[in-house]
Formats: structure tokens, C-alpha cells, sequence
């Protein structure tokens, strides 16, 4: 039988979420037979002790064992040849930051797993986050925009709006941001809000759920012109937008969704033209280099020209690829400190949501605001998959491993190579390596 550690999480103070829960890692142990260790943590949210009551053993031999799991990456130092790892290796682009942790993972023949890669026969993630992502991220886009439009003589209920990590639980949030949507409906006049949604996956589905306890309503972007200037309705108003409403065919040839994502070169940017009927942006899109941006640099300075002033106050950049979709994310930023204002004319991030340019809400690591919803979530998703990865026999050539579909998928690096579909991150290892 194998040993299953479960690494403390140390990134950050805010990084309190777990793989595994108490209960579940209890019951994978009961049901499989491979004992479970759990490295001690202070911060983690829920306790030593209640692993301890579960009947897990809570030692620092946990970072020895034959599989180590945690959410966030492992140290590349703790790598050991022929052990596995499964975390959030943040490799998978490319990520510059975090080859070294590749080249380790190579150099020591240890078996590097990531959740992101864990998908079905379609491609769809089977494990994840995201969606609690989404609802911290709209709640601190709303405070944003509750607190920038404030700050410039436009009080609302929106700046009662507390950070995520501030409530109890979801239920609490609901409670408090549905309140706050009965006050603003009662105060509204004029035009209303306009928060733009980009993306309709599982952090989208998280940051809409926000919206819909304020009782937004739903407006195609087609209508969005119409809409956003139209008095006497809702006080706020949700536009969802898909690949067809941010791109559009660079050439002669009709808009496929398909060839967009196989083809992006064929096609170009076309989300300037939403943006000035939008209050409040939250980006919620998988995003590489290889695709147009939502929100650059050159429309930010054209927008703000002359003393100029666009209507879009608030950007909520849940998904955050620094410099990315959106070319104003210059940085990322923490819970308590969640914003910064962006100018255009400088070029200066200054941190708060006041002055001139937009407010970028940049939190990275949004899940660890809701700590507990979020690793309840987690945990009873991957607690089925986890004895399979203790039953593997980790010394055989990765075309023998015996894994299920849906954990081989998310299989980096085995055995000192990179496995097949994983082959094209040897490029980023050299340009790295290199220089």
C-alpha cells in the first residue's frame, strides 16, 4: 500500500484551502488501504486537529510520501525520484516563473500531475476551482465599483458590499448583497449600472450567480447600446459576452468558433466597441498570446485623450494574466489590497481605486477568499481520485502506467521525460535555460 501526504499550503497567508477534507480524506484511507499523512499547518481551514479526529496521522513526514497533493505548487526541493506529485504546477503555458519546478520534476524522474489537465474524453476540466473564483471575484468587483463610483460623488448600497474573505460563508454574502440590491433598487434613477461579463464557463457561472442575488437583468450585447442608456428599469444590468461578440473574422470568411480557437491569427479584436456602454468589466476567459485582447493599452490612452473620460470605471480581472487579455493588469494583488487604478497617461498602478484611469481588481488567487466552500467543493471531486493514484506503480514506462483516462491526461512528466502531450513545454524549458 502507499503513503498519500497532503502538503500545508505556503504561499501566502491567504492560501488556506485543502485538497482533501477531514471526512474525505478519512474515508479514501478506510476505502483504499494506502495510509494518509498530513503535514501540521497553522493557517489551513480546518484544523490539525480535526484530521487528527478523522483518524489521519498529522506529521511532517507527509512531504515523504510515495504521492504528495496539495493545491498550490509543491517546492521543487521536496521532488523525489519516483514519487508523484499532484498540485497546480502552473507549467502547462509555458509559465517562465515555474520551469525550474519542471526541470526538477524531469531531473529527478518524479511524476509531475496537474488538476488543470484532468479532463474528460471532450476536453472538459473534471476538477477545479473556478467557480468559487467567480463568486469571490464579482463580489470584489462589486465593492470595487461600489467604492470607485463613491469616490467620485456617486455614492450606492454597492460600497457596503464587504471583501469575500470578510464573510462567514456564501449564505452570509447572499444575505448581505441581496439586502444591499433591495436598497439600490429603491434609490436607482436614471441609466442603469452595466457589468460586462466576459466568458460563460464555470467562473463566469460563479461571478453571474453574484449578479443575479442583486436582480440583474439580462441584456444581449447586441441590445447593449440601447440598453445601457435606458432609465427607469433595473438599477443593474448583466451582458454576457461570448468568442463571437470579442473577435471578429480578420478576412473574408464567416466567424466559427472552431477555427477561432484552432486559428486565432484569422481573426481580430473586436471588444472596443462594447466598452463604451460598460460600467464594470469582470474577465472570466482562459486567455494565451495567441489571442486578441479584450482591453488594451492604445484604446485605455485614446479613451482618457484630452481630459477625456470613458464610462468603464471598474475591471474585474478574475482570470489575470499579467499584461493578457486585459493590458492594463499590469500586477496582481492580494485580498486586502485587491485594487489599484491604472492610468493610461502615466502608465502608473496606483494601489487603491481613486484617480484617474481605471480600477483593476487583480486578486490571483480569488478561491482562498471562500476557503472552506471552496475545498468542500474541491475535496468531493477529487477524493475518487485519489486511490487510483496510490494504486499506480509509478517505476513502469509511461505507456504502461495504469492510470484512469481522466488522471494519464494530466500526467507533465514521468519517468525524466515529458510525456507526449506535453512535449511542446521543451521549448519553454530551453528559451528559459537559455536566457
Amino acid at each position: 500500500m502507499a503513503t498519500i501526504g497532503i502538503r500545508l499550503e505556503d504561499k501566502n497567508k491567504w492560501e488556506r484551502r485543502v485538497p482533501l477534507t477531514p471526512a474525505d480524506a478519512a474515508a479514501v484511507q478506510r476505502a483504499s488501504g494506502h495510509e494518509i499523512v498530513v503535514q501540521p499547518s497553522p493557517i489551513r481551514v480546518f484544523a490539525d486537529q480535526e484530521y487528527r479526529d478523522a483518524g489521519l496521522l498529522v506529521d511532517d513526514g507527509a512531504v515523504d510520501a510515495d504521492v504528495l497533493i496539495a493545491v498550490k505548487e509543491i517546492p521543487a526541493e521536496l521532488f523525489r525520484r519516483g514519487c508523484a506529485y499532484l498540485c497546480f504546477s502552473h507549467t502547462i503555458k509555458g509559465q517562465s516563473y515555474n520551469m525550474p519546478l519542471l526541470r526538477r520534476a524531469l531531473d529527478t524522474g518524479a511524476t509531475l500531475v496537474d488538476y488543470e489537465r484532468i479532463v474528460d474524453a471532450d476536453g472538459r476540466r473534471l476538477i477545479f476551482f473556478s467557480i468559487h473564483a467567480g463568486y469571490a471575484g464579482m463580489i470584489e468587483s462589486l465593492r470595487a465599483l461600489g467604492l470607485r463610483l463613491a469616490s467620485r460623488g456617486r455614492p450606492t448600497p454597492l460600497a457596503e458590499v464587504k471583501p469575500a474573505y470578510e464573510y462567514s460563508d456564501l449564505c452570509e454574502a447572499e444575505t448581505h448583497i441581496r439586502s444591499l440590491g433591495r436598497e439600490l433598487a429603491a434609490s436607482w434613477t436614471g441609466a442603469p449600472l452595466v457589468v460586462g461579463v466576459s466568458g460563460y464557463g464555470n467562473v463566469s457561472r460563479g461571478a453571474q450567480a453574484v449578479l443575479d442575488w442583486l436582480a440583474a437583468a439580462d441584456v444581449a450585447p447586441e441590445d447593449l447600446p440601447r440598453a445601457a442608456d435606458a432609465a427607469g428599469g433595473a438599477p443593474l444590468v448583466k451582458v454576457v459576452f461570448k468568442e463571437e461578440h470579442m473577435v471578429r473574422p480578420a478576412g473574408d470568411h464567416p466567424f466559427a468558433l472552431q477555427d477561432y480557437f484552432d486559428n486565432p491569427e484569422r481573426y481580430e479584436g473586436r471588444f472596443a466597441e462594447h466598452l463604451p456602454y460598460i460600467d464594470a468589466l469582470v474577465n472570466t476567459i482562459f486567455w494565451t498570446d495567441r489571442y486578441p485582447r479584450l482591453v488594451t493599452r492604445e484604446w485605455a490612452e485614446a479613451a482618457f485623450a484630452d481630459g477625456a473620460e470613458p464610462r468603464l470605471q471598474v475591471v474585474g480581472d478574475i482570470s489575470i494574466d499579467i499584461e493578457g487579455s486585459i493590458e492594463l493588469s499590469v500586477k496582481a494583488t492580494y485580498p486586502d489590497e485587491p485594487c489599484f487604478v491604472y492610468d493610461p497617461v502615466t502608465g502608473e498602478a496606483v494601489d487603491g481605486v481613486e484617480g484617474r484611469g481605471v480600477a483593476i481588481m487583480a486578486v490571483d488567487n480569488l478561491p482562498c477568499e471562500l476557503p472552506r466552500e471552496a475545498s468542500l467543493h474541491f475535496s468531493s471531486i477529487l477524493k475518487d481520485m485519489v486511490a487510483p493514484l496510490g494504486d499506480a506503480d509509478w517505476s513502469v514506462p509511461f505507456a504502461e502506467l495504469k492510470l484512469p483516462a481522466h488522471l494519464k491526461t494530466a500526467v507533465i512528466t514521468h519517468a525524466g521525460e515529458l510525456t507526449p502531450d506535453y512535449a511542446y513545454l521543451a521549448g519553454h524549458l530551453a528559451a528559459v535555460e537559455e536566457g
